[in-house]
């Protein structure tokens, strides 16, 4: 059974799952699908061609699968999927792909997202993100899974931020963030690997140990970074964060490389 409060507006055209919930004055736009046991708290919106997975949570204020803000938009029938188990707080917005890119917004499983956060269109955001309040996207970001970004940070477009990373809050990302990497400062510099979070995450002593030194040769003053990502792979080949963090660097990539800071 479904459960929908009386003052709010639900369109004929959406779905709704099994024991979804819509509370007091709350919006369902269109073809929207809603999985089972979602609920809409009140005053929430989802919009358009957005698909929100199962036992989600929207608090009030919040607007998912608005309309990309892109001057290029015409109004074409973009989406946003979001996986299941994932909390919007108060104010979270996220918006639908553009025609213009690859149409669709992705926000993976049993991600947070507190007060006021803003995923833009025709971002990636892996599963188990936190953001943190006021953390924004710019558009076309991709995000690996269990990244945290802190208060009021800003990842500008077309960045990519690695699997594990940690972005401190007030950071303003202007380049791709590596994997395992921890980046802080009002212009964000790479401030070594994610430490705290690879211990929550069970990652073993070795494994740390290993990672980091690859990172110190990674980054290292002598040579250049091709050299030094040649010498890594040698040393390192089988050790799969330090590949991963190799891969990553070598990927093409529209921003430059998040460094640490001279």
């Amino acid at each position: 059974m479904t459960h929908i409060h009386p003052t709010a507006i639900v369109d004929p055209a959406a779905t709704l799952g099994e024991g979804v919930e819509i509370g007091p004055f709350c919006i369902v736009e269109g073809p929207a699908v809603l999985g089972a046991r979602t609920r809409l708290i009140s005053n929430a919106q989802v919009l358009g061609h957005t698909t929100l997975g199962e036992d989600c949570t929207i608090h009030p204020g919040a607007v998912i699968g608005g309309p990309p803000q892109d001057l290029s938009y015409n109004g074409e029938p973009t989406r946003l999927i979001v996986g299941d188990r994932c909390t919007m707080r108060e104010n979270v917005t996220m918006n639908r792909g553009t025609a213009r890119s690859k149409g669709v917004t992705t926000v993976g499983s049993d991600g947070y997202f507190m007060n006021g956060a803003h995923v833009g269109h025709d971002c990636t955001v892996g599963e188990r993100a936190i953001f943190a309040s006021n953390a924004t996207l710019g558009g076309h970001v991709v995000v690996g899974e269990q990244v945290i970004i802190g208060g009021l940070a800003a990842v500008h477009q077309f960045c990519r931020i690695g699997r594990h990373a940690f972005v401190g809050g007030l950071a303003a990302v202007v380049a791709d963030v590596i994997p395992y990497g921890s980046v802080v400062g009002v212009h964000a510099h790479l401030a070594g690997l994610n430490v705290i979070g690879l211990k929550r995450r069970n990652f073993t002593r070795p494994q740390i140990y290993e990672m980091r030194a690859a990172y110190r040769m990674l980054f290292a003053e002598e040579g250049t970074l091709q050299e030094r990502l040649g010498d890594v792979e040698l040393r390192f080949k089988d050790i799969p964060e330090a590949m991963e963090m190799v891969s990553f660097i070598r990927a093409e990539s529209s921003r430059p490389l998040c460094l640490p800071r001279d």
